[in-house]
């Protein structure tokens, strides 16, 4: 098939393009790189069935050959890119959704919404299932994305109802694994960079907040395996395996040897301060479940940092 990736140079980005690479698939990416790697290109570019966009999908999607598949992951996807990108948040999840849905709708393509768990903003219902609506600040420093993934997954939802497209949307919950950006903000990389540093790790809050990790290789399985289902309506995928921020650290500076310890900063405005994913849903209708578990997992992660020189150059 020939499957089109928006945001192909980002972390998810690039292991989607790879698994579907490695299965004979031809895959076209688009990307305006301001989040995403250029070396995560340069790494796909080995593929001859690869090619390469840069383009930015607010402003226009270039004309392709037949596609028959359509997955849209661009966006910013961490709190400090939302304070330096609001806007451009804002419009990939709603100029870009739309014109990533129109390409699948010109080509009677099948397409596949990245959204996110922070739809579920702070919840009030424990672990989060489908069917809560969420408890989101519409105004809050996070709601250019939380915001921009619910109107998302809202326009994804009008064109399977007003033009039949075959729409899958995708409920991300905490990912983490090789080629993250170094500082990007999430926890794991900021832990693990400041742990192979010998620094203390910065827990916000009293550390008591939690979050359910799932490893990227299970995630990309769970996000095609969603792509070719015949579910319609948004599906969580993650690893229901849940930590406190203290535990996490704790469990990194242990794997790390890490001496420094951790040091406590005042929370952020908004952060949710409970996340775990209800995966009935890809148990049933995807028959998939998380098979790495975190132990494993989070040393590949690690390893993965400590073999990159960028990791020093991130403190």
């Amino acid at each position: 098939m020939h499957v089109v990736i928006t945001g192909a140079a980002g972390f998810l980005g690039s292991h989607l393009c790879e698994k579907l690479l490695q299965a004979g698939n031809n895959v076209t990416g688009l990307d305006n790189l301001i989040t995403g790697k250029p070396e995560n290109i340069d790494l796909l570019s080995q593929y001859p069935n690869f090619t390469f966009i840069h383009t930015d999908v607010i402003e226009k999607i270039p004309d392709l050959p037949a596609v028959q598949r359509v997955y849209h992951l661009a966006s910013p996807a961490s709190p400090i890119d939302y304070v330096k990108l609001p806007f451009e948040t804002m419009y990939v999840g709603s100029d870009g959704t739309r014109n990533a849905l129109q390409l699948a709708h010109k080509h009677d393509a099948r397409f596949l919404l990245a959204s996110t768990s922070e739809v579920y903003g702070d919840p009030h219902i424990h672990p989060q299932p489908e069917e809560y609506w969420g408890n989101v600040n519409p105004i809050g420093p996070r709601s250019v994305y939380d915001e921009a993934k619910r109107y998302a997954e809202a326009l994804s939802m009008a064109f399977y109802r007003y033009h039949q497209l075959k729409v899958r949307i995708i409920r991300i919950f905490n990912t983490y694994g090789p080629r993250m950006r170094h500082n990007d903000g999430r926890v794991i990389p900021t832990f693990i960079c400041q742990a192979l540093n010998k620094q203390p790790l910065t827990v916000f809050g009293d550390g008591q907040q939690t979050r359910s990790f799932c490893f990227v290789d299970d995630l990309i399985d769970g996000m095609h395996r969603l792509m070719e289902s015949s579910l319609t309506t948004p599906c969580n995928i993650g690893n229901p395996y849940e930590l406190s921020m203290l535990e996490l650290a704790t469990a990194i500076n242990n794997a790390t040897n890490n001496p420094a310890g951790i040091i406590f900063k005042p929370l952020p405005k908004d952060d949710p301060s409970r996340r775990k994913p209800v995966i009935d849903l890809a148990q049933k209708h995807l028959d998939w479940s998380p098979n790495i578990s975190f132990q494993s997992g989070i040393q590949k992660t690690i390893a993965w940092f400590a073999s990159s020189p960028a990791t020093k150059q991130s403190q």
